[in-house]
Parts: C-alpha cells; structure tokens; sequence
C-alpha cells in the first residue's frame, strides 16, 4: 500500500504499523479514534467519514485550522521555516511565545513550528501545561508544505474534537470501526514512552479500563475495535479476550539513526 505521512514528526507513530492495521481493521462507515496522534492511521485507511479524538486541545486546534484554513496557514507556517529561526535562541523564543499566547490561529503556527524543531518530534508538557521539548538541532528542518495539503483534503470527511477517550467510546454508533492508540504501557519501570504523551495520568488502572470498555462495546454494541500496545504479559491478560497480534517493530532510542532496538508491538482485535 503506498504510505503517506502526516505533517507532524510523532513519537510513537504507526507508520510501520499500517499494513497490519489495514489488514486488522474491520471495515465500517466510520472510522473513530480516540488517541488520534499524528493521524497515521486516518490518513492511510479510507472511511466514509472519521471521528478523531485527542485530550491535546493545541492538536484538535491545529487540525481544524487546517482544514478549514489550509491556504492562509501554510503561506504564514513557511515564515517561521527560514535558516533564521532555526537556531536554539529562536526556538526558546517562541516556545515561550507559545506559553503566553491564547489566539488559537497564532498557537497553532507555533506549535508546527515547535514539533518541527524540537528534539525527536516529542510532544510534552510540564506540570503546568508548558511545553517543555528542548530545541532539536537539526539541520535543515522539513517544512510539510505537501503533507499539509494532503490532510487538509483528507480532513473534509472528519470531525475533530478534544475530549477524553471513554467520551469518544460513548457515542460509537452501530456501523463504526475503533481504532484505539493509547499511551503505551512502558516495557520497565525505566521506560518513558507515556511521557510523550499530552499528560503522563493514563496509568495502568486507564490501560485497564480501556481494555474493559473495549471488550464491553464489542460485545454488548458489535462494535469492533483494535488496540495497539506493547507485547507484555499484561497486556496479554487485559487484551485475553481479543484476538492477539504480536507484530515486531524497530525504535529509535536516541537521534543516532543506528541505535534501535527491536520492540514486539500488540494488535489486538475485540471483534463482534
């Protein structure tokens, strides 16, 4: 299947994933997804229509401008792209314009920005909600000018909303598919793969709950619905009654392109 990315740099992106999830997932009238990320999986799968989820209201935000304002935003995103602001100065310049500013349209410019020159496409905030990814280093970093264009056409058929996922369960109707992409369960107590994630609060007792609503919404709703984790003895035991996929897949553990290691990924599939 020919692959296409998202505009966004994600850590924990499925785009080594799609043909195992393509080859999951049921098919359906609507595609829902509560952890909606970097939008790998909408982009890539078609559906009639898509409902796309996430607790990240600076991600919903981005996303809906750029889909109903695609035009004005990629001729005002190139500007914060030059060999000028690509530099650690700069960068901490604007991550702190970022914390102060409330105009939604202005954020999202800064937080495309922030995602394209922060260190490994993380995607993290403190305490205080401040995103807190130190500068990349990179040295030319990509402006996604086609990639933008691509969602925002892709965009047409989805709705984008920030809420949290057992809302988004909730109103999965009869005819959807879910595709769920939580905070991964760490593989040690070292681990710090939830940290990417917008808050660090989806602990085991939510890894479990959804495993529960997953398992509920299949059954008493015939809903299907594919959750991806970790290989664990855990989540073996929360996905038992599903149908287990154990998929091995290649992480980058530091910004040198040589040192990955090999990591055994979950599908698991609640099915009708």
């Amino acid at each position: 299947m020919k692959k296409n990315r998202s505009f966004l740099k994600w850590a924990g992106g499925k785009f080594s994933l799609l043909e195992d999830i393509y080859r999951l997932l049921p098919q359906g009238d609507c595609l829902i997804e509560p952890f909606v990320g970097s939008g790998t999986v909408f982009l890539n799968i078609d559906f009639d229509q898509y409902y796309l989820a996430d607790i990240n209201s600076d991600l919903i935000n981005l996303y809906n401008i750029v889909k109903n304002q695609i035009s004005n935003f990629v001729i005002d995103a190139q500007l914060l792209f030059t060999a000028n602001s690509n530099n650690a100065k700069c960068y901490y310049h604007r991550r702190k314009e970022f914390h102060i500013n409330t105009d939604i349209y202005q954020r999202s410019l800064l937080f495309l920005y922030l995602n394209r020159h922060c260190y490994n496409g993380l995607c993290r905030y403190n305490l205080q909600g401040q995103f807190n990814v130190p500068f990349g280093r990179y040295n030319k970093p990509y402006f996604p000018e086609s990639e933008l264009f691509f969602f925002s056409e892709r965009a047409q058929k989805a709705t984008f909303v920030c809420e949290t996922y057992d809302e988004t369960l909730k109103k999965a109707t009869r005819g959807s598919v879910i595709y769920c992409d939580p905070p991964y369960l760490p593989l040690s107590t070292t681990s710090k793969f939830t940290s990417y994630y917008y808050t660090n609060h989806f602990n085991i007792h939510e890894q479990k709950r959804l495993a529960q609503l997953a398992e509920k919404i299949a059954l008493i709703r015939n809903i299907p619905i594919l959750i991806s984790n970790h290989d664990t003895l855990l989540t073996r035991l929360w996905y038992q009654k599903a149908i287990l996929h154990s998929v091995q897949t290649q992480r980058y553990i530091s910004r040198n392109i040589n040192n990955r290691i090999k990591v055994n990924e979950l599908l698991a599939l609640f099915n009708t």
